[in-house]
């Protein structure tokens, strides 16, 4: 993938508007075409350091679609140049906290910031359980609000779409969106999506282990942004965690070091791949280069170590 000097430009004023807190001055939804930011490349459910947790934005022709959705996604929206009150399109790759943490405070906030409009969430059991849980909790403040401020009934405004298998997750007039099953045991439910607009074909990998479904789905795609575990460094970041010896079985199992990010890669022969959810993504002495060199031994394109509000 080839970066021209206007590319180049945006990304690098969106970073240093990210960094001193300010809202760029031209709202993202102003712009067409098919645009990648990443909003949060952190996984894990620790809050803290340099990264935000989990959040994929894509904007298509100026509607933001946004997949998963770790603490911290308002903000990083709102440092996208998205506003609130114009989120639309929601996706879950599966439901672990890192990955839908702040779904219903972000609905809550678009509400809260004036939305008027529709917001479809899509995404595998137990989305519809959830979405009437987050309600049930806010019960008290939403009908005080109603009441007090005049405010219209959110509940209506968000539509919950729940899928339990793999397959055409949804289409438009500007998109359409496909999934399929990844590995990420014990979890039953855990898929990747492939966004194919009018003039990028974009694929979020969830948390996966190698899988030969996500080799499928990303046949051919400009972008492929997968999730990455450094397993030299897993040591450190259990430390002195009293159920290290389990949590590492489940991120060995779960996750995908680089070498299979590289293989996945070079077999559905994609143009580029993103490195997110980064595992450790709060160490700093992980360089660049010590992400993508085992994605290198396999894939022989642009690799790119994702950062907070990067665009691609």
């Amino acid at each position: 993938m080839r970066f021209s000097r206007r590319q180049f430009l945006a990304g690098a004023a969106s970073l240093v508007l990210a960094s001193s807190g300010r809202t760029p001055p031209v709202l993202a939804q102003e712009r067409k075409g098919t645009r990648l930011i990443l909003l949060g490349t952190k996984g894990g459910p620790r809050v803290g350091g340099s990264r935000n947790n989990p959040s994929t934005l894509l904007l298509i022709n100026g509607v933001p679609y946004v997949i998963d959705f770790g603490a911290g996604t308002s903000r990083q929206l709102i440092a996208a140049g998205v506003p609130l009150n114009k989120l639309r399109y929601l996706y879950f790759t599966h439901l672990h906290s890192d990955h839908m943490l702040e779904y219903g405070p972000a609905v809550y906030n678009s509400w809260a910031t004036g939305l008027r409009t529709r917001v479809d969430a899509y995404g595998p059991p137990p989305l519809k359980n959830t979405t009437q849980a987050f309600w049930e909790y806010m019960r008290f403040d939403v009908d005080t609000r109603i009441e007090d401020e005049g405010r219209p009934y959110p509940r209506p405004l968000l539509v919950v779409n729940e899928f339990d298998a793999p397959g055409i997750v949804m289409q438009n007039e500007d998109v359409k969106v496909t999934s399929a099953a990844v590995v990420h045991p014990p979890i039953k439910h855990a898929y990747g999506f492939r966004f194919d607009s009018k003039d990028r074909s974009i694929v979020i990998s969830g948390d996966t282990n190698y899988a030969p479904g996500l080799v499928t789905l990303a046949k051919g795609a400009d972008v492929l942004v997968h999730e990455v575990l450094y397993l030299p460094r897993l040591d450190k970041l259990l430390g002195q965690i009293p159920n290290a010896a389990t949590l590492r079985k489940h991120l060995v199992d779960s996750h995908s070091v680089p070498e299979d990010v590289g293989r996945v890669a070079a077999q559905a022969q994609v143009k580029t791949v993103v490195l997110s959810h980064l595992v450790p993504g709060d160490d700093p002495d992980i360089t660049d280069d010590m992400w993508s060199e085992g994605v290198r031994k396999h894939f022989k394109g642009p690799v790119i170590v994702g950062k907070d509000l990067m665009e691609i």
